[in-house]
């Protein structure tokens, strides 16, 4: 993913013989979606004129959104690794609008853009460097997921024993040709889990690019036969898959979280940043952790103690703090898992690190437990609920949307046996 014009990406379809170009969405759940136009139709494409409708899309009619146009992002444009190199395929990430051109308020993208602004106009510039976690199960004899794995492997194994090392290695070769500077890769703690880090960029484009690494994560692993997942818990028995968020800050040219003087390295913003964080996450719990086997993950992970506090040690915290190789100050939101939506949850951690700062709010002292973690979604929701911020972050629209959709679905997981988890998520999370 670069900076391109409309002539640079006309020359390169015709240059590269492209004869198909996804366009690509998030939908307003954070589910990336697409349609597929030909070369022929890219100006059209081009020109935000292709649509969709809106009604068969989550969220979407209780929106009142009957039809949708796909905006390209030029940024994202990118020819796809893994497609044929004979008549190939592009793809552009869209922003939602409506007929006239209007980005959708209720579109997660739009959301986190007004975030971007927001601290854009203050001079503040937040880097973020994902650590995202997945598991390579194997599929059955129709070629359908599991959760099953002969694998034995643990934490930072090679092969024989990692046997998806190659399936990460092709994963790590196409998201190098999308654009990825991939800064490390590595077996994770239980058998068939993985995960990988890249290169930390700032808001829409990181967003952007945790999408596109779940598309390409899945699309490789099934040409090495396996079924790749960034289910938060797909078995009792083995850990979960987080998706953390690393935050550190510029303004200017002045590190924003970072005091040398004090003794976790933090400075006043960043104190307040922090404590930011802190005052919303019993209900940022339901944006970061969306789905009912979040809770399964979050439960085993955050055992005892399970409060909302911050550490420069213990991993169990919501929040850590920590030093980069720039011994710049890092603040790491531990909460987030793989079936997060990452535009609503960075918009979170932007808006929330603002509101700290802007009022000034004190900070606990490290390691000091406040309230309790939700132990269910449906916890989380009344608490989402229940919290202005979120109404005034997301927009009253979409915050009453997710709160219903997200109902509807806590009650059919109530209504069925704890197999539902895997016959809802198992295959498209």
């Amino acid at each position: 993913m670069g900076y391109y014009t409309k002539e640079d990406i006309l020359k390169t379809i015709e240059d590269e013989d492209v004869k198909f170009i996804r366009l690509q969405f998030a939908d307003f759940f954070g589910v990336l979606r697409n349609i597929a136009v030909t070369g022929g139709q890219i100006e059209k494409a081009l020109n935000g004129r292709c649509s969709i409708d809106g009604f068969h899309i989550r969220g979407a009619r209780a929106l009142g959104y009957r039809q949708i146009y796909l905006k390209p992002d030029l940024d994202t444009f990118a020819i796809l690794p893994w497609r044929p190199q004979h008549g190939k395929v592009a793809r552009f990430l869209c922003d939602l609008t409506d007929r006239e051109g209007n980005l959708l308020p209720e579109s997660p993208r739009t959301i986190l853009r007004q975030q971007l602004k927001r601290a854009e106009d203050k001079g503040l510039f937040i880097e973020l460097n994902p650590e995202c976690e997945f598991f390579l199960f194997d599929t059955d004899e129709n070629g359908l997921p599991t959760n099953q794995t002969n694998e034995q492997a643990k934490y930072l194994d090679m092969a024989p024993l990692d046997s998806g090392e190659n399936a990460r290695r092709d994963i790590i070769f196409a998201l190098e040709d999308l654009g990825f500077e991939v800064e490390s890769s590595h077996h994770e703690d239980a058998p068939a889990q993985h995960a990988i880090s890249f290169k930390k960029a700032t808001g829409i484009r990181m967003a952007d690019r945790i999408l596109t690494l779940r598309n390409t994560v899945r699309t490789i692993a099934v040409r090495h036969g396996f079924y790749a997942t960034f289910m938060p818990k797909p078995r009792a028995d083995l850990s979960g898959s987080a998706m953390a968020l690393n935050a550190s800050c510029q303004m200017i040219a002045k590190d924003w979280f970072t005091d040398p003087s004090d003794p976790n390295g933090l400075s006043e913003d960043g104190k307040h940043f922090i404590a930011g964080l802190l005052a919303h996450m019993r209900g940022a719990c339901a944006i970061a952790n969306p789905i009912v086997n979040s809770y399964k993950r979050s439960i085993f992970r955050f055992s005892d103690p399970r409060g909302i506090f911050w550490s420069p040690s213990d991993y169990r915290a919501s929040v850590t703090v920590s030093r980069n190789e720039d011994d710049r100050t890092v603040i790491e939101w531990e909460l987030p898992d793989g079936a997060t939506n990452p535009y609503l949850n960075i918009a979170y951690l932007l808006a929330a690190g603002l509101e700290g700062i802007e009022k000034k709010l004190p900070l606990p002292q490290a390691d000091s437990q406040g309230e309790p973690l939700p132990e269910t979604l449906n916890d989380a929701l009344k608490a989402f609920s229940e919290d202005d911020f979120f109404r005034q972050l997301y927009g009253d629209n979409y915050a009453s949307v997710y709160i219903s959709e997200k109902k509807a679905e806590w009650e059919s997981y109530a209504k069925e046996v704890t197999d539902w988890e895997i016959r809802e998520y198992l295959g498209r999370i």
